[in-house]
């Protein structure tokens, strides 16, 4: 059943490596607000070292992520294997928003290249790693990511981009500050 980790170990950095998606899930501090959970996808996860990790964040249709995790940190990633071993990993940490232009920014680009849109990088700061059974998660086979988002940024162009955050991605859906 269940373990806890000290940190992520080569055998959990490959299960990792492996999976082809993850969940994000966050909240803000009010007690009215939104929680929001997100899928994640396309290779753009990195493990930083043994207690962080960190993923291109692409541009999309909120930030809500983004807000939450500037107001309070507070952070969970969950991965879940589709295939024939069933396995959950989640990761509860702390996170944090590191523009373009920065040192880790441009790690985690490099390690996934071909993404056009990024508009920050996600460090979570592991403070729990753990798994469970994932006895209840369906067998499923992966067929390809869609390529839809790279085509949809390259036609924005970077000034496209820049007006479709500033219309798009400027507050959370409870009216945090995002980008």
């Amino acid at each position: 059943m269940g373990k806890t980790f000290d940190g992520i170990d080569e055998s959990l950095a490959t299960w990792i490596g492996e999976q082809h998606m993850f969940f994000v899930a966050t909240a803000p501090l009010s007690e009215n607000g939104r929680v929001n959970l997100s899928p994640r996808g396309l290779d753009s996860l990195s493990i930083l070292d043994a207690r962080a990790v960190a993923w291109l964040d692409l541009t999309g249709s909120g930030a809500e992520t983004i807000a939450h995790v500037r107001e309070n940190g507070r952070i969970t990633l969950m991965l879940c294997s589709f295939d024939a071993r069933p396995r959950i990993v989640r990761l509860h940490g702390r996170g944090r928003v590191v523009p373009p232009g920065d040192e880790v920014f441009a790690r985690v680009e490099a390690e996934h290249p071909g993404h056009i849109g990024a508009r920050a990088v996600i460090v979570v700061d592991i403070e729990r790693a753990s798994d469970s059974c994932g006895w209840g998660v369906p067998q499923m086979d992966f067929v390809a990511d869609r390529d839809i988002i790279r085509p949809w940024a390259q036609k924005k162009g970077p000034e496209g981009l820049e007006v479709y955050r500033a219309e798009n991605n400027a507050s959370s859906l409870d009216g945090l500050p995002a980008l």
